[in-house]
């Protein structure tokens, strides 16, 4: 497959200057590795009632560290990863081999259908969520599931929701019943990232503060503050970084288990297509 040339049009769901630094820092970085363990706990259970050569997209795989994850994991079927952005995907072809399209999720660019579409951290950056989701059931087979992760909790959004182009953050009910509006019957959902809550809360809070003060002293502009502290906060800290990933590790059994977590900085959930 020729890999996809970059778009003319820029787009403001995303700044693809953040992909570089998200590669570097995915695959030791503890928020990533237990977003994985997570989404594969999800998925399993999913993936074993389903027929042999089954197939499944990720629409927003950016870089490819989820699509990594899916491709291990989804051994007897067919996974095709999908971004609007050629960048991300030139990052992805590094870590995968399976199929990358670069498309647009308004106007998804497939006629196959697809048992399980997976959009991890990606429903935030979409101004018309509904609408969205009532596109990617048009690729989805008859009952077929919808797995979504999103951040959580509106007072929460901060620097770093600014820096990535979100549009919100999602209460546990609002996320169901966007899911609903848009033809799908959620059969699990969960806040996980529980034990990261208190420290995000924290650093989110105090964050305004020292926008301010730097404002103030006119040491730099608003937009280079927060993709400074929006890059810091990628940093891998190496004992700190070891501890979370095992205690966020845990996590991954409650999903499996489809127990629900009751707080926590992210959302994920899934929901099977109504037909």
């Amino acid at each position: 497959m020729n890999e996809p040339q970059v778009q003319e049009k820029p787009n403001t769901s995303y700044d693809p200057g953040y992909f570089n630094p998200l590669f570097l820092a995915e695959d030791r970085h503890f928020w990533f590795r237990s977003r994985n363990k997570v989404i594969a706990g999800c998925l399993r259970e999913v993936i074993d009632s389903l027929p042999a050569d089954y197939r499944m997209l990720e629409v927003g795989c950016g870089t490819g560290n989820v699509l990594r994850m899916l491709e291990k994991i989804c051994d007897d079927g067919n996974v095709v990863g999908m971004d609007l952005f050629a960048e991300g995907l030139q990052f992805a072809r590094k870590r995968v081999t399976c199929s990358l399209v670069q498309g647009d999720l308004n106007d998804p660019p497939f006629q196959q259908i697809f048992n399980i579409v997976g959009m991890f951290d990606v429903l935030e950056h979409m101004e018309q969520d509904v609408a969205v989701l009532k596109n990617l059931g048009q690729v989805l087979c008859k009952h077929g599931v919808i797995v979504v992760t999103v951040p959580a909790h509106q007072t929460l959004f901060s620097y770093f929701d600014e820096a990535s182009h979100h549009f919100r953050r999602y209460e546990i009910d609002q996320l169901s019943s966007v899911l609903s509006k848009a033809g799908y019957q959620v059969e699990y959902i969960s806040y996980y990232m529980a034990l990261t809550f208190p420290v995000v809360w924290l650093v989110r809070k105090l964050s305004p503060l020292v926008t301010g003060r730097n404002q103030m002293n006119r040491q730099q502009k608003k937009e280079e503050l927060v993709h400074d502290m929006s890059v810091n906060e990628l940093r891998i800290v190496p004992v700190v970084n070891e501890v979370m990933a095992w205690l966020l590790g845990w996590e991954a059994w409650f999903v499996s288990h489809q127990i629900r977590i009751p707080f926590g900085t992210s959302l994920i959930a899934i929901a099977r297509k109504i037909d």
